[in-house]
């Protein structure tokens, strides 16, 4: 099983921004789609955006026009930059290749905290 690292998390406050970084190895970059995903203690695992090879995206409702997935091919590493953050948006947040599951485990995942 391979296993992504997630980077980038920490505490902000409302309104503020993050960039969260996930590195990949380059099988698993150069194959599949990839995906953030967001949980909260007591609900399930969701998506939270996914992208492409060729850099399609789609969004949760929840995020649309606040957050942009992106990826480096060179560096195989993707990337989620949150702006304008909100408490409802607290949560650890993990990247897998979309849709997830094998060969690709859940990392440790990166936590973010939206709270003055």
């Amino acid at each position: 099983q391979v296993q992504l690292v997630e980077s980038g998390g920490g505490l902000v406050q409302p309104g503020g921004s993050l960039r969260l970084s996930c590195a990949a190895s380059r099988t698993i970059f150069s194959i599949y789609a990839m995906g953030w995903y967001r949980q909260t203690p007591g609900k399930q695992r969701e998506l939270v955006a996914a992208i492409t090879r060729g850099s399609s995206t789609n969004y949760a409702d929840s995020v649309k026009g606040r957050f942009t997935i992106s990826r480096d091919n060179a560096k195989n590493t993707v990337y989620l930059q949150m702006n304008s953050l909100k408490p409802e948006d607290t949560a650890v947040y993990y990247c897998n290749k979309h849709p997830p599951g094998p060969p690709v485990s859940w990392g440790q995942g990166t936590q973010v905290t939206v709270s003055s």
